[in-house]
């Protein structure tokens, strides 16, 4: 396998990752990847109404993710070999036209394959993050990449509590329609403002696709970094996947209630930048034994004290999110700085590992709470990032320290 460097070229020039490109970054990174999460407090709306049963019901949060997990292995990594803009755009006009579907379907079948579709066609986010990676300079790469990650860590947690209230306002129908339109903005926005950038990697799509296995093989942190966040993202997902449940059967609460509950749980993107900062600052070792820790105990709250209620599921949201999103942008520094020619690669490996832990943990969600509730769902939660600790503790702190 041959590097390369990078070049991120305009009009003849090198652009730089200014506060405003920064920002427009994180929003349209926000907004394309809600698309993925915005059926997820929605299913028990959703299956009725196209004659799906309770049980299959988070197949349509599953199959989102694997085919975001599809479109990361084998759309991402031609961000480093083809025109990056056009990469985007070509996706992006993808997803205008799933959602669209999306919002028309009637049949359980035909919804779930346009399910699998729009998180196919939702990977361009995952192009605009190392575009941003080389766009900046070594030393504030963390800060900007963190900042970024903000933008999209709010797309996913702003999704579930938009998502709620314009379902139970207008139907979850306008949900889809109304993404479809903001994604059409969206396109517009990166048509009109990101800079483009032609790799100058030379190799055919199957050489490139072959050089995945090498990068996994050769790099131990790209395994590291992947299993940890694909297994907090396991959590994540079950929890996010969830609670939605819980708290419309157990407490019942409406549509504008769990809105409300999933926009308190978007503090926990404040950790992004934060995260992003520790890294640059090189405490990215201690930062991951925070971030695991905390994860593996976040579902305590709800666990000893059910008195707190809704209050317990609270506070286990804001804490699980902020370690997840912690853990994410840290693990994000220290793949981008393995090679610089091969990030859209590392990217889609580290994501594709992250969403297929997701895919994951919402399969399961179903099938755990019915048979167990939220406890049984909560400690089956917990185990997922106490695997990734004590695997770091084991094996990957040793492997960071010796390469700090």
């Amino acid at each position: 396998m041959t590097f390369n460097s990078p070049a991120a070229a305009v009009n003849g020039g090198t652009v730089q990752m200014t506060r405003g490109l920064t920002a427009m970054f994180a929003f349209c990174c926000g907004a394309i990847v809600a698309n993925i999460y915005y059926a997820q407090p929605i299913t028990e709306l959703i299956a009725p109404d196209i004659h799906m049963t309770g049980g299959t019901a988070s197949l349509i949060v599953s199959l989102t993710q694997i085919g975001y997990a599809l479109g990361l292995f084998f759309l991402v990594p031609l961000g480093d070999l083809l025109e990056n803009r056009k990469l985007m755009i070509t996706t992006a006009l993808v997803a205008i036209v799933s959602l669209a579907l999306a919002a028309v379907t009637r049949q359980p079948s035909a919804f779930l394959a346009i399910s699998l579709l729009v998180g196919f066609s939702s990977v361009a986010v995952q192009i605009l993050i190392p575009l941003a990676a080389h766009l900046a300079p070594d030393e504030t790469r963390g800060r900007v990449v963190g900042n970024i990650m903000s933008g999209l860590l709010l797309g996913i947690l702003l999704s579930r509590p938009i998502s709620s209230v314009v379902a139970g306002h207008f139907g979850w129908r306008v949900v889809f329609g109304s993404a479809a339109v903001v994604m059409a903005v969206v396109t517009t926005v990166l048509a009109l403002t990101i800079p483009p950038r032609q790799p100058s990697h030379q190799a055919t799509y199957f050489q490139l696709i072959h050089s995945l296995g090498e990068l996994v093989t050769t790099l131990p942190v790209l395994r590291h970094r992947s299993l940890y966040q694909g297994l907090m993202f396991a959590t994540f997902s079950l929890f996010w996947t969830t609670v939605p449940i819980e708290l419309t059967r157990h407490y019942g609460l409406s549509q504008n209630g769990i809105a409300l509950f999933a926009l308190v749980g978007a503090i926990g993107a404040t950790s992004a930048p934060i995260a992003g900062r520790l890294a640059d600052a090189g405490h990215s070792v201690s930062a991951t034994l925070v971030a695991l820790v905390i994860a593996a105990l976040a579902f305590t709250p709800s666990l000893i004290h059910p008195a707190w209620g809704v209050g317990g599921l609270v506070v286990t949201g804001v804490v699980l999110d902020f370690a997840a999103q912690m853990n994410m942008v840290i693990g994000q520094r220290a793949i981008y700085g393995l090679h610089a020619a091969s990030r859209n690669r590392l990217n889609a490996l580290y994501m594709t590992s992250i969403f297929i832990g997701g895919a994951i943990g919402s399969s399961l969600a179903s099938t755990l709470y019915e048979h167990g509730g939220w406890t049984l769902t909560a400690i089956v939660a917990s185990v997922f990032p106490l695997l990734a600790l004590l695997h770091y503790l084991a094996i990957g702190k040793p492997v960071a320290l010796a390469m700090a």
